[in-house]
């Protein structure tokens, strides 16, 4: 389980594909830190889940320089790991901890779908994050709800025709990411847990036969 509020952005050491899935080696090190001030590397361990862009990968090898991961080919399809590249920025995520604050909103590391951006534009110190969402996830988006975008949790400040509107603080935007996007570009989308189980419940009752149970025969049976 994780949050959405990105610790630390690394960078893609190395991305290698096979027919089946891949494996992704993470860097510690980026523009604006470096391998050793990393909290995320002094806490790391063989086995531990990570949240990369959003997307809960296991580390299968480490150092203090960075990690691995592999990839399974339902991951490289499901993310934007099949159009990354060696450089390219990812957010990084520990899982939520027992007792800790929950700053952004539940998320399960488990990404929906690729969305494109659209927009990125300055509105003062702040911008404005445009992203199109694919079809079939549309239905579980709301103005002004929660969805994670590559693993950061953002409000749907307006939402119209597919797209969602993402006011970005200074904080965000120097802190994950998003400083290097460009229009078009892909990111993972993972949307509000809560109403993908509410759909899967209705769902489930709407398949039920109707049930003849009344409050007379409650009665007759001595409730």
């Amino acid at each position: 389980m994780f949050t959405g509020i990105t610790e630390q952005v690394g960078k893609i050491e190395s991305l290698e594909h096979a027919p089946d899935g891949g494996r992704l080696r993470i860097s510690f090190a980026n523009s604006a830190a470096s391998a050793s001030d990393s909290t995320i590397a002094a806490s790391t361990k063989l086995g531990d889940s990570i949240s990369v862009n959003g997307c809960c990968l296991t580390v299968v090898d480490f150092d203090e320089h960075g990690f691995a991961a592999d990839l399974s080919g339902e991951t490289l399809r499901r993310t934007n790991f099949g159009e990354k590249k060696s450089g390219h920025l990812v957010n990084l995520e520990r899982p939520l901890s027992a007792g800790a604050r929950l700053g952004g909103h539940f998320m399960q590391g488990h990404v929906d779908g690729i969305g494109r951006v659209t927009r990125l534009v300055p509105e003062g110190e702040n911008w404005w994050l445009s992203v199109r969402v694919p079809q079939d996830l549309r239905r579980y988006v709301a103005e002004k709800g929660s969805i994670a975008l590559d693993g950061i949790s953002l409000t749907a400040a307006r939402w119209h025709e597919g797209i969602a509107d993402i006011a970005v603080i200074p904080f965000t935007y120097s802190h994950t990411n998003l400083r290097s996007m460009s229009v078009n570009d892909a990111i993972n989308v993972e949307t509000d847990v809560l109403a993908k189980y509410v759909e899967s419940l209705l769902r489930h009752e709407k398949s039920q036969p109707a049930s003849h149970l009344t409050v007379k025969h409650l009665v007759e049976e001595g409730f």
